[in-house]
């Protein structure tokens, strides 16, 4: 990623998600490092603002996409990300207005 000068975004989503486990075992040490990782240069977190609320209802219009799947999505789709790569395969089938491709974790790194 570093050599092609790929940039990595992410959602607030995910900020959030990350600190379930430190917050809920009163670890602010470890909350923090991840804070601190999120903030560093050339990675980019999204918010789930009005232009991705809106992608957001379009996209939950397919009953196969999960809320937090949906939410990642419209938030990549109101950036205009080219790339969106996920853990779950079956969004890789998913066509998303905004964003020009979604491949799964797997087949990215072939």
């Amino acid at each position: 990623m570093l050599q092609r000068g790929d940039r990595l975004y992410t959602s607030t989503l995910s900020v959030g998600e990350i600190l379930v486990k430190p917050v809920a075992a009163r670890r602010s040490d470890v909350a923090e490092r991840y804070l601190t990782f999120f903030r560093r240069p050339g990675i980019n977190v999204l918010p789930f603002d009005f232009k991705a609320a809106t992608s957001y209802g379009r996209i939950r219009q397919d009953k196969a996409i999960r809320a937090p799947d949906a939410i990642q999505l419209a938030c990549a789709a109101a950036a205009g990300i080219d790339l969106f790569i996920t853990n779950d395969v079956r969004l890789s089938d998913s066509v998303v207005p905004g964003i020009n491709f979604i491949t799964s974790l797997e087949r990215a790194l072939v």
